[in-house]
Parts: structure tokens; C-alpha cells; sequence
């Protein structure tokens, strides 16, 4: 009874060790390595879709804030101001030097 008992052990022990052995060889080939590679891939791809949802949302969130603050200090909506038409002031951008380099070469 006892030679039959570790003969199952030694069989199970052999079909563990062989199928393990097998997906080593499997990971290791030009397939496998592929495969893994596409399946980080797509990790890394979710990871940063994520990563975006999260920034845009922050970003929503505290543009949100600071239109609650404008309007409390100021009294006026920066969401009635846009839907308004009006803009902020425009300032006058100094002339650079490349800016006369091309009115020089134009004539």
C-alpha cells in the first residue's frame, strides 16, 4: 500500500513539474514573449487612459472652484461672461526682434 501511495505522489509529482516546465518553455519563445509584451501593452495603455480620466477630472473639478471664487469676489459669472460674448480686455504684445526681422525682409 505504501509503494502504491508514493507511486501516485511520484506521477503527480512528474505531470506538476512537466506542465510547469512546458509553460516556462511556452513564455520563453518568440510567441510567448509577444504575447506578454502585448498584454503589458495593454496594461500600460489603460494605466495612462485612466491616469487622463483622472487629470480631466481634476481639472474640472477645480476649474469649478475657482469660477465659484471669481463670482463671489467679483459678483459677476465667468459662465454668463462666456455665454455673453464678452472676452477679457486684449493687451498689445510688444514687437519682438523677429517680428522686425520679417517686416524688414518684406519690405
Amino acid at each position: 500500500m505504501r509503494r502504491v501511495f508514493w507511486l501516485g505522489v511520484g506521477i503527480a509529482t512528474g505531470v506538476a513539474l512537466t506542465r510547469k516546465a512546458q509553460s516556462a518553455v511556452r513564455q520563453a519563445s518568440p510567441s510567448g514573449i509577444a504575447a506578454n509584451l502585448g498584454e503589458a501593452m495593454r496594461e500600460l495603455a489603460t494605466a495612462v487612459g485612466a491616469f487622463g480620466a483622472d487629470i480631466r477630472a481634476g481639472m474640472a473639478e477645480r476649474e469649478e472652484e475657482l469660477s465659484e471664487m471669481v463670482e463671489q469676489r467679483s459678483g459677476v459669472s465667468p459662465l454668463a461672461r462666456r455665454a455673453l460674448g464678452a472676452s477679457a480686455p486684449a493687451t498689445r504684445r510688444p514687437a519682438h526682434a523677429s517680428d522686425a526681422r520679417a517686416r524688414r525682409a518684406n519690405g
